[in-house]
């Protein structure tokens, strides 16, 4: 299958919550505290293409910060997409979960699409600038409660929400049962999940890639085996 034929799989969202992640075959998120080390172009241009797909993409604030979002950008085409299909003009804007409000300027490098911060009352009355450059969703007290800010986005007609992480945000919505599709892609890389402290421990420096032997498919169990390059690969 080729990258493009890929992407029309996607094509038709869900109605609620889409989830995309990437995940090295020893279960990490991240390499160095960024997603990017474990993807390739195909896993990117997949990023993009399905932000074209939702009316408003949900962050967490580490990944924000960890990745410099910015405002997203489409191609022509997918704003033609947008509009035909759904009637939108402008690009889904970032929604950011944060109890500190600390995010990256990128974030509001383009005046024109303000992201959304959904946080608490606690924050909005402690620093009340923020709306100055945000649009705030306030949901709980001291808390950020996930299920009241899904019912609140999906109320002002942000019915197709897409979550790009991180782990924490995704084991809140996971907790609430919101999670309607999630597309998940497996980096055929090993990146170690956890920091290693041990006095003299070894540690990697880039993660290390692998060659997929098989796959298969049995009962919705998708059944992998990776192996060094040369070593029983298909």
């Amino acid at each position: 299958m080729t990258p493009e034929e890929l992407m029309t799989l996607y094509r038709d969202p869900p109605d609620g919550v889409r989830v995309n992640m990437i995940m090295s075959l020893d279960g990490a998120a991240a390499f160095a505290g960024r997603a990017g080390p474990l993807s390739d172009t195909t896993d990117y241009h997949l990023l993009l293409a399905l932000r074209g797909y939702a009316d408003v993409v949900l962050v967490g604030a580490g990944t924000v910060r960890a990745e410099g979002y910015g405002p997203v950008k489409l191609t022509a085409d997918q704003c033609v997409e947008r509009w035909e299909r759904w009637g939108l003009e402008s690009p889904p804007p970032i929604a950011v979960v944060t109890h500190t409000g600390h995010v990256p300027a990128s974030l509001f490098a383009n005046p024109k699409q303000r992201p959304i911060l959904v946080t608490t009352a606690r924050l909005e009355r402690a620093h009340p600038e923020l709306h100055e450059h945000a649009d705030l969703l306030i949901a709980g007290d001291t808390a950020v409660d996930i299920a009241s800010a899904i019912s609140v986005l999906q109320a002002g007609g942000m019915r197709r929400i897409l979550c790009e992480g991180g782990p924490t945000l995704l084991d809140e919505l996971v907790s609430n049962d919101l999670v309607d599709e999630m597309c998940l892609t497996i980096s055929p890389t090993l990146a170690a999940t956890a920091a290693i402290d041990r006095p003299g421990a070894h540690a990697l420096t880039t993660p290390t890639r692998l060659t997929l032997g098989h796959v298969v498919t049995v009962d919705d169990y998708v059944y992998l085996r990776y192996v060094r390059p040369g070593e029983g690969s298909l």
